[in-house]
């Protein structure tokens, strides 16, 4: 691959997470876009993640999701609590400390009560694609407040810009397994994604010490559900990677790049020749903490969770099975989803 920019983010415990220079993808020349979109897929399929660099989404612009997400993280509790999260079907709104508990594939049931024992320190807010009827956005509306205005146009303006980048890594994918380039676009065109706005609030170091030995974490080890998950972490970090050893390896923040994993249901779709791989997030010791504080400082991240169109019919794809046979029953994105989601709440 010597005509693109690939280099390894990640390399312990045999998990390699390339860094993947996406320009190429997006502006090189036909060789260089086959050779990118062959390291992506190549990425998917061996560790379930990739770090994606000059991706096209302006630092500027995630510099500005990220202040306007910890002002509404800001807001008093009662506003955001009058956003409350309602219902799986729609995964819209604001879900208070503990209230979430990811959930596992069905083969992993057994390990859901261990899971949920150990409550997750965080809060969110999940948006999704605007006007969908009897699925409202949970916005802030307070009397000429001109923060919550400002706050819902940069969301939804970033919902879009996101998509746009799912539809080009879904591209890379099909290209990489040579399939038509635009094979999926009738599958993302939709844009039934969730933007999800994070917040680890500081906390006690002694939260971190339990006398039970279970580790306390920020999130719980997890698979995602959808296709392709988009995460824009800041400098804190905490991502922690299951490698194949079963050990789990710190997925360290690297400037200027955005970290993409493989989710469940794309998984199922290649007939797991792709890898959704298991991850979770723990509270990282500050990296120079001459202070004295009993507490850790508060972490913000920013996911987007790319989903098939709900209504599109999700089966093995073509090349994935016609030696094996195909693992999975087809099944509707949207229900497969709400299955997720009603397991998670």
């Amino acid at each position: 691959m010597a005509d693109i920019n690939v280099s390894q983010a990640v390399a312990q415990d045999d998990l390699v997470i390339p860094l993947i220079d996406f320009s190429a993808f997006l502006s090189g020349t036909p060789a260089q876009k086959q050779q990118t979109a062959q390291a992506v897929l190549n990425g998917f399929q061996t560790a379930g993640f990739i770090y994606l660099s000059n991706h096209s989404i302006p630092a500027s612009t995630i510099s500005t999701v990220f202040a306007n997400s910890a002002k509404f993280f800001a807001r008093p509790q009662d506003q955001k609590d009058k956003l409350a999260w309602y219902s799986p079907e729609a995964n819209r709104g604001y879900s208070g400390y503990g209230r979430e508990k990811v959930s596992l594939p069905d083969e992993d049931k057994g390990k859901v009560a261990e899971l949920r024992a150990v409550p997750d320190l965080k809060e969110s807010l999940e948006i999704g694609r605007e006007g969908e009827k009897g699925m409202p956005n949970m916005w802030p509306a307070v009397e000429g407040d001109e923060d919550a205005k400002t706050f819902k146009e940069t969301m939804l303006a970033f919902h879009d810009t996101c998509k746009e980048l799912h539809m080009q890594l879904m591209r890379a994918i099909a290209l990489g397994m040579g399939i038509d380039e635009s094979w999926f676009d009738g599958y993302t065109d939709v844009g039934d994604n969730t933007l999800r706005l994070l917040h680890y609030p500081g906390v006690p170091k002694s939260m971190f010490k339990r006398d039970d030995g279970q580790l306390q974490v920020r999130a719980g080890e997890h698979s995602d559900y959808g296709s392709l998950t988009l995460l824009f972490q800041d400098e804190r970090g905490g991502l922690q990677v299951r490698s194949p050893k079963g050990t789990f390896v710190n997925a360290t923040p690297i400037p200027g790049t955005i970290v993409i994993n493989a989710g469940d249901l794309l998984a199922r779709w290649s007939n797991d020749t792709i890898k959704s791989t298991k991850h979770r997030v723990v509270e990282p010791p500050p990296k120079v903490d001459n202070t004295g504080s009993d507490t850790y400082p508060p972490r913000y991240s920013v996911a987007y969770f790319c989903n098939p169109n709900f209504e599109r019919v999700i089966e093995a794809l073509p090349g994935t099975y016609e030696e094996t046979g195909k693992k999975y029953e087809g099944i509707k994105s949207g229900e497969y989803l709400v299955k997720r989601l009603t397991a998670t709440y």
